[in-house]
């Protein structure tokens, strides 16, 4: 009984502070998932903005009017590739977690020898990452059949960086919220996809009642739009430092809310 006891003592951690490896299995499956059906997660997004760019290109026809010093079309391009980061980061996370529980596969990431905190770091940048590819391809073909260009390659990728960050904890906690996928795809119909839509993507502020002024400059959809369009045309209706002092505050705010739900195992542990 004494040599039983001993040999199935429960090991101490041998990973050291951090599990890099297991950080970038976790990482490396997420990525490949979306990859693995990549006409779905990827180039749809991709077609989705070109087709949008292309029917209001045609609509405004010699129309050309400029937005913010610049043509229309180009204030429209930087708009639409922010749009569909925000709105596919939060897809990747928010389905991963939600397709996990659904198939049961979620009891994987459960029992490896993961950390609740390394989980989220990895599924969050994994979301992050596919808007980083979306927007990529995106600003090359944009680039490419426009007159457009990036001027601060420095702020693309800060502001790509925090809203694929802040979409992706934001979507682990409604995968993690969400017991099937019409409850999802009510948080994404009736607030992601709006909130996005009426966030700057079409429009300037200046356009605005005052009181609705006062609210976008609170919310974080317009930052990421505002100040990712800046690093495109140079110009912009908010404030470049208040908007990634926003954004930076509620992406640590909102994944450190996620790892305390994946930590306490909030609808994922009976």
């Amino acid at each position: 009984m004494v040599e039983l006891h001993k040999k199935y003592q429960i090991g101490s951690r041998r990973f050291g502070l951090i599990n890099w490896v297991g950080i970038y299995s976790l990482f490396k499956k997420e990525v490949l998932r979306f990859l693995t059906v990549s006409g779905q997660t990827l180039f749809g997004p991709i077609l989705t903005s070109i087709l949008f760019l292309t029917v209001i290109y045609l609509a405004i026809g010699d129309q050309r009017a400029d937005v913010l010093g610049v043509p229309y079309i180009n204030f429209l391009a930087s708009g639409l590739i922010m749009m569909q980061v925000i709105q596919q980061s939060f897809a990747h996370s928010s389905s991963s977690l939600m397709m996990g529980k659904m198939m049961g596969t979620i009891t994987d990431i459960i029992h490896s020898p993961l950390s609740s905190s390394e989980v989220v770091f990895a599924i969050t940048f994994a979301s992050a990452a596919r808007g980083l590819l979306i927007a990529s391809v995106s600003t090359l073909i944009f680039i490419f059949f426009l007159d457009l260009s990036v001027q601060n390659f420095l702020l693309w990728f800060i502001y790509l960086f925090l809203g694929g960050i802040l979409m992706g904890s934001l979507g682990l906690i409604v995968g993690l919220y969400a017991d099937k996928f019409d409850q999802m795809s009510t948080v994404t119909n009736f607030i992601i996809v709006p909130l996005s839509f009426l966030s700057g993507t079409f429009y300037t502020i200046d356009r605005l009642p005052d009181f609705l002024k006062v609210i976008s400059n609170y919310n974080p959809f317009f930052h990421m739009i505002d100040g990712f369009r800046y690093s495109f045309i140079g110009q912009l209706d908010g404030s470049i430092t208040f908007g990634i002092s926003i954004l930076t505050f509620l992406s640590l705010l909102i994944t450190y809310f996620a790892y305390i739900l994946v930590h306490k195992g909030y609808k994922i542990k009976s």
